[in-house]
């Protein structure tokens, strides 16, 4: 089963490297999207099924924090999970994130397993029963990954 991929951060070297290390990780990707901002990746969205986005928060024109809102206000996209990964330490913000709905926090700088521990976990939990159904089995995390 293949996942769309959404990656939204300004740095287009910092989507590149998410983008690569989300290639590395062993996940079926169908698409893999990239934006440079929260409004773009709202626009792509709108015109692409996405299973999943992997956004920082401090973006120009519209960051992570206002994105996710907009998703979780969406009738159609509210169950799309986020993850953010972002330089971003503030508690409050991160637990702003998390009282939004927030699927995962990562911190910059990451190491490549932890956002292959974080990506197969919130795949796993938000698409359990699709992968059930396809599958007709149990959904396990997927052990294959290139690091």
């Amino acid at each position: 089963m293949a996942f769309n991929i959404l990656v939204v951060d300004d740095s287009e070297t910092m989507r590149a490297v998410i983008k690569k290390t989300v290639k590395m990780c062993g996940v079926d990707i169908g698409v893999l999207l990239e934006a440079e901002n929260g409004r773009v990746a709202l626009d792509i969205m709108a015109n692409e099924w996405v299973d999943v986005v992997l956004s920082d928060i401090n973006m120009p024109e519209m960051g992570g924090v206002e994105f996710l809102k907009e998703v979780k206000n969406d009738r159609v996209l509210k169950n799309v999970p986020v993850i953010f990964i972002s330089t971003e330490s503030s508690q409050v913000r991160i637990d702003e994130a998390r009282k939004i709905g927030v699927a995962a926090y990562v911190k910059k700088p990451f190491v490549a397993e932890h956002i292959r521990e974080v990506l197969l976990d919130v795949l796993n939990k938000a698409y359990a029963t699709r992968i059930k159904e396809e599958s007709g089995s149990e959904p396990t995390v997927d052990d294959a990954c290139d690091f």
